[in-house]
């Protein structure tokens, strides 16, 4: 008989949590609204942060950052954002040149220019020998072989912001598509 109480309880607790937990639930794409995007924020600029990317704390120096999934059989990548203030943090050709001297052997960059939403957007990328610089004096924090970098400086209207997607080649070739959807979602605010 108490074994019956028990188990009529339990019933009566998951028939009272079932209306919570369905509120807790992704809506459906039955007609009900998707959960809102996340969004970043720099610069004068907005933008979607991918949903596979998990948003990690900022810093005196980075307005945000994301770690980005490992790719299979590789570590994870980190896309880091940076906004200093307008008319700070260089030239986009200066910072372009800087992100290519974080490999080692003085390997040149690749980059274009594009139009998002308007604005100019400096892409750039590189491949090699990482130094993974940091720290205060930007000094290296060990070798990484095998690394690339997916860079965009888009020159937002309170100054440029300017995106750093890093990690094993395989990591940021499968992130490659995040990151560009991020860069064209950039808006003015």
């Amino acid at each position: 008989m108490l074994s019956s109480r028990l188990a009529a309880m339990a019933a009566a607790a998951l028939l009272l949590s079932a209306p919570h937990a369905l509120a807790q639930a992704p809506a459906a794409s039955h007609g009900k609204p998707a959960p809102a995007a996340r969004a970043g924020s720099a610069g004068g600029v907005s933008w979607a942060i991918p949903a596979r990317w998990a948003e990690g704390a900022g810093s005196a120096m980075r307005v945000a950052t994301y770690a980005v999934p490992a790719a299979k059989g590789a570590d994870a990548g980190e896309c880091a954002v940076f906004f200093f203030g307008p008319g700070q943090g260089g030239t986009v050709d200066a910072n372009v040149e800087r992100w290519a001297k974080q490999f080692e052997g003085g390997t040149k960059a690749e980059s274009r220019v594009t139009q998002v939403a308007g604005m100019r957007v400096t892409r750039a990328q590189v491949a090699g020998t990482y130094l993974a610089p940091g720290g205060p004096m930007m000094q290296s924090q060990g070798k990484r072989t095998g690394y690339r970098l997916l860079g965009a400086i888009v020159e937002a209207p309170e100054g440029n912001v300017f995106f750093k997607l890093t990690g094993p080649a395989a990591t940021v070739a499968a992130a490659e598509a995040d990151f560009d959807a991020l860069v064209a979602s950039v808006r003015k605010k």
